[in-house]
This record gives C-alpha cells, sequence and structure tokens, in this order.
C-alpha cells in the first residue's frame, strides 16, 4: 500500500574526519589544500517500533561552497557549528514519512530557520550562503535515506516508488511546459537500471602540472602519477575536465588546447570545461568556444559540455545563457540548489543539470526528475568525495543515465585517506580501463556494507537523541 511505510528520527551522531591532499586542487580564486568531511549516524524507527541507524557523509569543501575573501578557519567554523545544530534539530525532529517527503519539509522549514540563526550570530559578518546548510545538511540526508533502506532490508534506490511513497512526484514539483505531469509518477520512473560499470572522469586541476616542463620540484612522491599523461596510462583514462579561471580567456584558452593535445596524443575521447562561477558575460565563454571551433577542431569535437561558467546564484545573476548551449550543452552545478533552480536556469537557456550528492540526495533526486521529464541533460559532479561519501555519489550516477559516466577525483588528491573503503570497495576507489565499478556495493541501504570496513573513527563532536 502507498505509503506504508514511514518513518522518523530519534537520534543523531556528528563526527568530523579530517583529510590533507597530496596536491592542492584549486576552485576559482582559491586553494583547496585539506578538508574536513562530517560523517553522519542517524537512528530512525517505524510505527511498529523498529529502529534502524543509516550513515551519510560529505566534505565540508569551504571554498566552494563559500568562495570569501574571509579566512578559510572562520569559514569552516561556521560550517561546523551549523553541522552542530543540524544534528540536535534532526534528533529532535517529530515528523513521520518517507525520506524524500520527510527532508523535503526539513529544507523547506527547519534549515532556513537554522541558517537564518547561523547568520545571525555572526553578527553583522558575512553571512553564510544557501549552498553551503545544504552541504552541511547534506550528510544528515544522505543518513537518512540509508537508515530507510536498513530498516527495510533493502536497497534504498528501490525505495523511490508507489509501494513506499505516500505521495506522488507531484507533490513537489510543477511541470513548465504543457504535456508534462507529475501526477502518478514516482522517481523511480525517471531513473534508470543500475549500471555496474561508469566511466570515469578525471579532474585537471588549474595547478596540476600537465608536462615535465611544469615541475616545481615539490611535487609529492609518493607512487602515484604527477603528470596528466602518466594519469592516462595508469587509469586507462577517456574523460577529462579541465578546471578554469574564468577571468583570464587567454589562460584558459591555452589551458584547454594544451589539455586537448595530450588527450588527442593519449586516445583521450572526451573533454569538458568547469568555469567555476567565476564569468561575468557569456561572450567570454563564447568567444573562447569560438576560436576552438575554428583554430582546434579534433579538440572542439571532444568537448562534451561546459560547465557552470556564471555566477551560482541564479536569482540576483538572470543571465541570459542560450548563445552558449547554442555552441555546447550548457550545464548547471552551483546553481542547481534544487528544482526551482533547475527550472530557472531552463528558461534563461542551460540545457543541463551536474547533480551533487551534496547538495542532498533528495534534492538531487527532484533535480533528476524534473530535468528528465523536460528533455535536459544529466550529469553527477564530483566534490573531491573520500571515504564514505563515494559511495552514494557513484551509486547516484549509477540510476541517472548521464550523458557520460562520473566524476570522480578523490583518488587524485587524497588517495590513502579511504584505504579502509577501498579494501572492501576496490572498483570504487580506483580506476581501471577508465572506469569505476559498483560491483561491491550490495546489500540494504546504500550499500556500504560497513560492518566490513576497518576504521576507527575518532570520538563523535555530537550524539543526541536514541537508538545510537
Amino acid at each position: 500500500m502507498p505509503g506504508e511505510v514511514a518513518i522518523r528520527p530519534v537520534g543523531a551522531q556528528l563526527t568530523w574526519m579530517p583529510v590533507q591532499t597530496r596536491i592542492p586542487l584549486k576552485f576559482g580564486p582559491e586553494t583547496l589544500t585539506e578538508v574536513t568531511c562530517a560523517r553522519v549516524a542517524l537512528a530512525v524507527c517505524d510505527r511498529q517500533g523498529r529502529t534502524a541507524v543509516g550513515w551519510g557523509e560529505t566534505p565540508l569543501s569551504v571554498q566552494w561552497v563559500w568562495p570569501s575573501a574571509l579566512g578559510y578557519a572562520e569559514r569552516l567554523a561556521a560550517l561546523q557549528q551549523l553541522c552542530l545544530a543540524l544534528g540536535a534539530a534532526w534528533a529532535g525532529w517529530d515528523d513521520w514519512g518517507h525520506p524524500i517527503a520527510i527532508s523535503q519539509r526539513f529544507q523547506a522549514e527547519a534549515l532556513p530557520a537554522l541558517l537564518a540563526e547561523a547568520n545571525d550570530a555572526r553578527r553583522g559578518r558575512e553571512p553564510m550562503p544557501w549552498l553551503a546548510a545544504l552541504v552541511c545538511c547534506s550528510a544528515f540526508d544522505l543518513a537518512l535515506h540509508d537508515a530507510y533502506g536498513q530498516l527495510l532490508g533493502a536497497p534504498t534506490f528501490q525505495t523511490y516508488c508507489q509501494g513506499y511513497m505516500g505521495c506522488d512526484l507531484s507533490a513537489w514539483l510543477e511541470a513548465d511546459e504543457p504535456g508534462v505531469s507529475f501526477r502518478g509518477s514516482y522517481p523511480q520512473d525517471y531513473l534508470t537500471p543500475r549500471a555496474e560499470r561508469l566511466p570515469a572522469w578525471h579532474l585537471v586541476g588549474g595547478l596540476d602540472p600537465l608536462t615535465a616542463e611544469d615541475l616545481s620540484g615539490d611535487e609529492p612522491d609518493d607512487g602515484y602519477p604527477v603528470l596528466l599523461a602518466d594519469w592516462i596510462a595508469r587509469d586507462g583514462l577517456r574523460c577529462l575536465k579541465v578546471k578554469l579561471r574564468g577571468n583570464d580567456a587567454a589562460w584558459d584558452e591555452e589551458r584547454l588546447v594544451r589539455v586537448g593535445r595530450i588527450a588527442l596524443a593519449n586516445g583521450v575521447g572526451w573533454l569538458s570545461a568547469d568555469f567555476n562561477c567565476t564569468v561575468t558575460e557569456p561572450a567570454y565563454v563564447n568567444e573562447i568556444l569560438d576560436r576552438l571551433e575554428r583554430d582546434h577542431r579534433a579538440i572542439w569535437e571532444r568537448l562534451l559540455y561546459v560547465e557552470q561558467p556564471f555566477p551560482y546564484d541564479l536569482q540576483a545573476h538572470r543571465i541570459p545563457v542560450h548563445s552558449v548551449s547554442a555552441r555546447k550543452p550548457l550545464f548547471m552545478d552551483e546553481s542547481a540548489h534544487d528544482w526551482r533552480m533547475v527550472r530557472l536556469g531552463r528558461r534563461l537557456g542551460w540545457t543541463g543539470v551536474a547533480l551533487k550528492t551534496c547538495k542532498t540526495l533528495t534534492g538531487a533526486l527532484l533535480s533528476l526528475c524534473w530535468a528528465r521529464a523536460h528533455g535536459m541533460g544529466l550529469m553527477v559532479q564530483d566534490l573531491t568525495n573520500p571515504m564514505l561519501a563515494q559511495i552514494p555519489h557513484v551509486l547516484l550516477a549509477a540510476h541517472a543515465g548521464t550523458i557520460m559516466g562520473v566524476e570522480t577525483n578523490a583518488m587524485q588528491f587524497y588517495p590513502d585517506a579511504s584505504r579502509p573503503e577501498e579494501a572492501v570497495h576496490p572498483g570504487l576507489y580506483r580506476r581501471r580501463h577508465g572506469q569505476v565499478s559498483l560491483e561491491s556495493v550490495r546489500g540494504a541501504g546504500l550499500g556500504y556494507r560497513l560492518g566490513e570496513i576497518e576504521r576507527t573513527l575518532p570520538e563523535p563532536a555530537l550524539r543526541v537523541g536514541q537508538g545510537l
């Protein structure tokens, strides 16, 4: 019967998992050298009194969620404080339902209030953005989805259907075209059968050395590749995502051409260009694309799509981008907070959506359904997800029917951080033949197989409620 399986949260635990990068990763004007992951356990119960615990994890990638001139430490502390408040709120969230319904209500009611309280406490300091709040919330959201599957003894992605959900997609989504309706539809209607192997996209960071002439002598000697051609050879890569500056057209064009030439010489089939929200005029992107098409046709042909050149706050920066998407598919990333932002983006000329579990799995699923119903392309992009965070990230891609695999780059920047998880899921933490494999991801919930992963966790920063 629809809606017969309802749960509610009863307890939450939060643990900090610090990670250091082996090489720096440039995000627009900033550089990432460390990250703190928030690992969450969430206890739930059903109406019969049965209980289960689910797990979620998200890197608090400060530079990505909150680009600012403020110091890293100040921004990280604000994010961590919000996570602590979220833990208490989730443990006391007295709401029954399917995880999508519960999380949607939490994001609509509790999260804005918690963010407002956090920003009020900063007393005139630069406010924390909504994207940061979503990332903090996402670990709890993931744990809720995992707990639901754990309680039912079923893979979570099999629960997005009428038999488990109390309402259809029309409860949350509104169509933007005649003939499109979400009445009687469920997420399973827009998901694809699970793929067991996916093409893997390698991230070419803005500071990554491409050839020997780029070496400074400070590169790590740790057994992992440094130069791009060595990565391609080691992992059999066929897809490269190129980080660009967005405020230096000559540098961006040269970077694309240099990476493109290495790609051509080493059998890489696909490229994408990520301008990281720093462009303010479509002409900037158009001129680079036009010169590529004219002067470097083979590289142009391998450019599969362009990712998020423009500021992520679409409501404040309503830039018509039809001229860009007429040249290459144009995918929203930071802008795609939820399906409403996807709808606005589509009206402005964006043609695709890059989904991320770090903006909540709930939000990603609803954005996926809305985008697919309206003919938009889909990708699943990485937040350099290590440890547990990698598993639902790739699992979403395996059910999303993306235009080409999944971006996965934690093995480039902190591969040793995931050693315990890699022992259980070897196909997820190293790319082989240009792919990642989900063959080890099985069982209830999100398929972590947590009992087999030999990792000692630090002392929790928060434990509240029951069931833990």
